[in-house]
């Protein structure tokens, strides 16, 4: 997280092209690390969902734990995610050694979460690393590996640039992060509102 001022109280995304909604996210004090609360409700393909989500960092931005509850017209569930900060996860108080190795969290729903390795990592620029994540389905919460590349641009505007990668989907774009490590656009899913 070198460089990165500390979050401000509140962020909103406006969500677009993949979907259409609002997450809002708050940064409430904690004792130490961060605390990160949100919520997203969108419609994608015709069917309206929502997503609330409480999510633990370290002091390192290493998730330690993350609780998601989602409602959709199928239904409404929950499920939750503990860290042991070293890579490993369980889920719903089950150990996941397909998760071993990850230090994110990452939720389909939330243009935010790709804040965290960026503020883990402080990479220089010219920098690549892979950094697969945790990730959470908005649609039934289930939660599967994802495999991700960042690498780090020079910087534009004051703010720093990556590519991305995820190639389970076929997806990449260029992410731009404020000076608080945050998210601000987030190509064919979200732009930062406030």
């Amino acid at each position: 997280m070198t460089g990165f001022l500390t979050p401000p109280t509140q962020v909103a995304y406006r969500h677009r092209e993949a979907r259409t909604g609002v997450e809002v996210v708050f940064f409430p004090a904690a004792e130490s690390g961060a605390l990160v609360e949100g919520h997203t409700a969108a419609v994608e393909a015709g069917a309206a969902w929502s997503v609330a989500y409480a999510i633990e960092l370290d002091a390192a931005w290493v998730t330690r734990s993350a609780r998601v509850h989602g409602r959709s017209a199928a239904g409404a569930g929950s499920v939750t995610l503990a860290a042991d900060g070293a890579g490993g996860w369980e889920v719903d108080g089950h150990a996941r050694p397909e998760l071993d190795g990850c230090f994110d969290v990452d939720l389909e729903s939330s243009a935010l979460t790709n804040a965290f390795p960026v503020r883990r990592l402080g990479l220089e620029i010219g920098e690549a690393v892979d950094a697969p994540a945790a990730y959470v389905r908005a649609l039934g919460l289930a939660v599967e590996r994802l495999e991700q590349r960042y690498r780090r641009l020079p910087d534009a505007n004051g703010h720093q640039r990556y590519d991305y990668a995820a190639p389970a989907f076929a997806f990449a774009c260029r992410l731009e992060y404020d000076a608080h490590g945050l998210t601000l656009d987030y190509p064919g899913i979200a732009a930062r509102l406030a």
